[in-house]
This record gives structure tokens, sequence and C-alpha cells, in this order.
């Protein structure tokens, strides 16, 4: 069995992971429940009647668990991470760096002395961190950069006379130089065109669901420039199953929300507002990738589906289990139960339960009532 490692990070809700994973809630937020091996939160394996980080069970053998392939690709580590996202509060103005991006950024912090888990540091690992969003219960997010011509019109429709540069910027389609605008005005400035938008989104108009966000971001987040770059953004609604994928440079804003997420085994977030944390906006405005984003939702279509990203680290698989089904996997998995009673590969799991399973594991069978997911490596299929 994997026991997850819960994040209390304070925009989570209070009560969706304690109803999924069937205990009491704390009183207090619970964001993430993380299973994997990242060591800023491994995930505690069960094994020989003894509790071990998986991290290190995974380093003290990484071909036996892990599997020859996926241990010379990816450096003796587990390349996923597996969560449950349980979002109340807006998160904040982000975006994630590719691969190179953060081996040079984590290489500059690491030589300004800066340590790895300091507060003001922004590259945590050298990795990158695409990400897949599948969702349990409707979900919502501002991501990717809508046509420019389009968020000129929503912003001229908030008749806030301080925006007409960035307004301006975006009507000659220079999505670039709008973000950058915005991000760099002083903090007065900022402030006060933060103000506007969020009681120019409070009255009656046009792209009512996204002024709607808009007020409550502002109201989260008083004074935040974010407020009006998120209205930048594409607003994407997620019924139960559909799944997001964003990759690297891709800006966003999850706002509210329970999802399965999946991502490259990484916690390199860059910030440029809505958030109590660390913002780094030089750094933010390096990874960002300004091209207009079709918004790639995948809607399954059957009981057993898989999401397959363009990147060779993770995919995920979602089962609505009525019976048995068989798995052949053909490296290690993660196995997780969002909702229902099932066994999977002899062991039992429940709401929030899940099961490590090490590369050569074999043909196993899911059986039982409830919605699973496999988590795994996308390179060797």
């Amino acid at each position: 069995m994997l026991r997850g490692t819960v994040q209390p990070y304070a925009w989570g809700s209070r009560e969706a992971l304690p109803r999924i994973m069937g205990v009491p809630p704390t009183g207090e937020p619970q964001a993430e429940l993380w299973l994997g091996a990242h060591p800023r939160g491994p995930s505690m394996l069960r094994r020989g009647g003894g509790d071990s980080p998986l991290d290190e069970v995974i380093a003290r053998d990484p071909v036996g668990e892990l599997g020859a392939e996926t241990a010379r690709l990816f450096g003796g580590e587990l390349p996923f991470l597996l969560k449950i996202l349980a979002v109340d509060q807006p998160l904040s103005l982000q975006a994630h760096p590719n691969r190179q991006q953060a081996q040079a950024g984590f290489d500059v912090e690491d030589e300004r002395g800066i340590p790895v888990d300091a507060d003001h540091r922004s590259y945590r690992d050298r990795n990158h961190k695409p990400e897949l969003v599948c969702a349990l219960e409707p979900f919502t997010a501002f991501c990717g950069f809508r046509p420019p011509s389009t968020a000129a019109e929503l912003l001229d429709s908030l008749n806030v006379p301080d925006l007409s540069p960035a307004i301006g910027f975006l009507r000659e389609a220079k999505a670039e130089q709008a973000l950058r605008w915005l991000l760099e005005r002083p903090p007065s400035a900022g402030a006060e065109i933060a103000h506007d938008v969020a009681a120019a989104c409070a009255k009656p108009g046009s792209f009512p669901n996204e002024r709607r966000w808009a007020v409550r971001i502002g109201q989260q987040h008083p004074g935040d420039i974010g407020v009006a770059i998120a209205l930048m953004l594409n607003l994407v609604e997620l019924s139960p199953g559909q799944a997001l994928y964003l990759g690297a440079g891709n800006l966003h804003v999850y706002l509210q929300g329970v999802a399965v997420e999946i991502m490259a085994n990484s916690d390199n977030v860059l910030r440029g507002g809505l958030t109590p944390k660390h913002v780094d906006v030089p750094a933010l405005l390096e990874v960002v990738d300004f091209r207009v984003h079709e918004v790639p939702v995948t809607t399954p279509d059957g009981p057993f589906f898989t999401f397959r990203p363009p990147v060779p680290d993770f995919c995920l698989t979602r089962i609505h289990v009525d019976g048995e089904t068989r798995c052949q996997p053909v490296g290690p998995e993660i196995v997780l139960c969002a909702s229902g009673e099932v066994s999977a590969a002899g062991c039992e799991v429940t709401g929030g339960g899940a099961m490590w399973l090490p590369a050569g594991t074999g043909e196993y069978a899911i059986s039982g009532t409830g919605l699973v997911f496999r988590a795994r490596t996308n390179q060797l299929e």
C-alpha cells in the first residue's frame, strides 16, 4: 500500500480530500494529496510490515523498482508525480519551465547559494513540469492565451482607462508586450488598475463568466494585477472525466474544483501574482509561451480511457470499474482508487487509497466497483 502526503496549502478545500479519503476533516485546508517519490513529499510504502519513503525504496534498487529501461531513461528516478487536487480558492498565476529552462534556472540559484527549500527560491529541481488534470468534480481554470483580439475586446469592455496601453498591445497582436506592461507596473499603479478591474467586473456586461471569476479573484487578492492578466487567458470548465493538458510555458490559474493531476516529477512553479508565495516576474517572463492556445480538453469515450500527453514521463488511464478489468503493465505504476471499493493486484483499496506496483509485477486484475486511475510512464507503450 502507498500512503500519500497531504499538502495543507491555503487555497485548498477543508472537506474534499477528507471526503474522498473517508477521514474526519481537520478544519484546516487540505489542498493536495501527493502520491509519488518527490523528495519534498514522498509517499510512504508499506512493505514487509514496515513503512519506507518511496524515493528511498527506489534509490536502493532503481532497476528492480522501475525496470531497466525506465531507470536508464530517467536517471534512476520515478518520472511522474500523481496528485489529487482540491481547489477551493484560485491558485497563483503561474507557468512551468521546460527541461532546459529548469536545469539552467536551478543551477543559477545554486550558484547564488539559495537553499533548495528557501521560500524565495523559484527552481526546486532540474526537471520540467508538464501536467494533466482529469476532473473528479467540475473543475474550472484560466489557461493559455486567448486570441489577442478577444482579450482586447474583453478588457476594453471594462471601461478601465488605465488599461489602454495593454489593450493597444493586444490589438496589435502583441500579447507578450501586454503581459510585460501589466506585470511591470509600479506597485501603486498596478494596485489601482487591479481594484478598477475587479470593480468593473462586478457590473453587468459581456463575458459574464470571466467577470464573475475576476470578482472572486479580486476579493481574494485585492490590488493584485493578476486579476487583469487572468482575463487574457481562456476560461475552461471541465466536466467530471474530462482532462486538460498544460505543457511548458502555459500561463494558468486553477480556480475551483477537484481533480486527479499527473505531472513530471517536479515542483518548479514560477509565479507572477495572486499568491502570498514567492513571485518571480523575470523568471516567469522567461518561460511563458505567448502563442495563442487552443484549449486541449480531452473527453473519454468509454469506461476505460488513457490520456496520452506528448511527453514520455507519464500517461494516465481512467477506469470505471464494475466487475473485473485485466491490466498488463510494462513498467512501474501507481494505482489510485478515487472512489468506491476495489481490489487491485489482490489488495483492497478504497477512496483515496493507492498502491505501488514495481516493474515486473506482471498482469493483474482490478475488480469491484469504483473509479480507478493508473499512473505510469508513456515511453514504453
